[in-house]
């Protein structure tokens, strides 16, 4: 998408938005849920615009294990995950 292109989007992303909050009727609380959803919704498309959700896919974090030290991770296998296989006694 080129550049034009997403300043066209978001000005009528926003004009849209100021069109809503102006002219429909609603309590004040369901209009700060509607721009934030708003403005949630076009971050996380202007970042997959540019490719930084791309990156952040790659991204792996381990969650600390006992005493701190990272905790292993479970290999997924295509017949099902470790903890199905367990369940299931298939281990």
């Amino acid at each position: 998408m080129s550049l034009i292109g997403i300043v066209i989007t978001l000005i009528v992303v926003g004009v849209l938005l100021w069109l809503v909050n102006t002219y429909i009727p609603m309590d004040g609380n369901i209009k700060k849920i509607l721009n934030i959803v708003v403005v949630v919704v076009v971050v996380l498309w202007l970042l997959n615009v540019f490719g930084v959700l791309d990156h952040l896919r790659n991204v792996r974090a381990a969650l600390p294990g006992p005493g701190g030290a990272p905790a292993a991770a479970a290999v997924v296998s295509p017949s099902g995950s470790a903890a199905e296989r367990a369940l299931s006694g298939r281990a």
